[in-house]
């Protein structure tokens, strides 16, 4: 880790903080009272994490976007395209409940992670993206999993 930047770093570990959050309201439930009560159900419990991860997902399409903008030759298109299977996913596989959702957004992350990794293989990622993608990654679908199971 002491090679990723430190502002991708920082900002990546602050945007967990609705993961975490959502997973630490499914283990305690004098604070999923007390977020329920003072935040909201939207941001207590399954809900936070979930609805956060579509966000999420979508925001990660855009950036593979602009990886592809570095792409050439025959990759381009591919570049591209693949650019929006996450958001794709996140719309069309996210509205089956909370346990379905939660399962359908960790394949997600999985299969992002897999794009991550081939858009690096084309050289169009910073060196350090793959050991910070891999971190978010893993605490993402920790996370997600405390909903699904």
């Amino acid at each position: 880790m002491k090679h990723i930047p430190r502002a991708p770093l920082l900002l990546g570990l602050a945007g967990l903080a609705p993961f975490v959050w959502g997973a630490l309201t499914l283990w305690s439930a004098p604070l999923l009272d007390w977020s329920t009560l003072h935040l909201g159900a939207r941001l207590s419990g399954p809900y936070v994490g979930l609805a956060y991860g579509v966000v999420i997902l979508s925001f990660m399409s855009g950036v593979l976007w602009g990886f592809a903008t570095r792409a050439t030759g025959g990759f381009v298109p591919w570049a591209y395209g693949l650019s929006v299977l996450p958001a794709l996913w996140a719309f069309f596989m996210s509205g089956m409940g909370p346990t379905g959702s939660a399962l359908s957004l960790i394949a997600g992350f999985i299969g992002l992670l897999g794009l991550d990794w081939l858009y690096g293989r084309q050289g169009l990622t910073p060196t350090w993206w793959m050991p910070l993608r891999g971190l978010l990654t893993l605490v993402v679908v920790l996370c997600l999993a405390a909903v699904a199971f």
